[in-house]
C-alpha cells in the first residue's frame, strides 16, 4: 500500500502570518491537531507544520500571548516530509524514527498534496503495525 492511497487529500493549510487564534479555528473545524504551513496563501510549498502542542510549548508556555501571535512564530520547520509514492512501511517507520505523529505528504517536486496522522495508520495497517506505531511514537525520549 502506498501513502497517497491512506492520506488525507488537500489538508487546511495556514501560513506563517496565520494569527495563532486562527490556526486554533482550523483544528477545531478540521478536528485536527495539526496543519500544515505554506509560504503564501493559495501555495503548495511547504514553510513547515504547526501542532496543537507546538502552540503551546511555542507559545502559551513561554508566556507570549496566544492572541497576538502567528503560526509562523510557533510552527516546526522544516517539516519531515513524505513522498506520496512512499510504502505505508516506509511511512510508519519514519513517523516512528522521527516520534512523531503526523507526517505531510509531498509530491515529486516538494509541493504538498496531503497529511498521513496515525488515525490514517490505524485505519488502513494491521493492528500490530498500528500497535507498534502508537507504542513506539509515545515512548519516552522525545
Amino acid at each position: 500500500m502506498k501513502v497517497h492511497e491512506i492520506m488525507t487529500r488537500n489538508p487546511a493549510v495556514c501560513t506563517p502570518e496565520t494569527p495563532l487564534q486562527e490556526v486554533a479555528r482550523t483544528m477545531v473545524g478540521k478536528d485536527c491537531g495539526a496543519v500544515p504551513v505554506v509560504g503564501m496563501q493559495g501555495s503548495t510549498d511547504l514553510a513547515g507544520i504547526i501542532t496543537d502542542r507546538d502552540m503551546v510549548v511555542r507559545g502559551i508556555a513561554e508566556g507570549n500571548n496566544p492572541l497576538t501571535l502567528k503560526a509562523g512564530s510557533c510552527m516546526t520547520t522544516p517539516a519531515i516530509t513524505i513522498r506520496e509514492d512512499a510504502s505505508l512501511d516506509d511511512c510508519t517507520d519514519l513517523m516512528e524514527a522521527k516520534k512523531i505523529r503526523r507526517v505531510p505528504v509531498v509530491d515529486a517536486g516538494g509541493r504538498l498534496v496531503g497529511i498521513v496522522a496515525q488515525a490514517d495508520i490505524a485505519r488502513h495497517a494491521s493492528r500490530k503495525d498500528a500497535g507498534e506505531l502508537v507504542r513506539d511514537v509515545s515512548a519516552p525520549g522525545r
